[in-house]
């Protein structure tokens, strides 16, 4: 690891902290992005377990 990596190592928490919230709240007008992503992500969670679950029933009873 180079010296210029190991102090933005080190500078990230900062770089972090300093770009975050104003303390000024705001009223939500629609969902986040991120509420969208975690949403798409558990429906794709939920369909993959699923189908897993009927293909290991389906190899059991043959």
């Amino acid at each position: 690891m180079n010296p210029r990596q190991f102090l933005m190592l080190l500078l990230a928490p900062l770089l972090v902290a300093a770009n975050g919230h104003d303390g000024q709240p705001h009223p939500r007008t629609a969902p986040e992005l991120s509420d969208v992503a975690l949403f798409v992500f558990a429906v794709v969670a939920v369909w993959l377990t699923r189908r897993a679950l009927r293909r290991r029933a389906a190899a059991r009873k043959d």
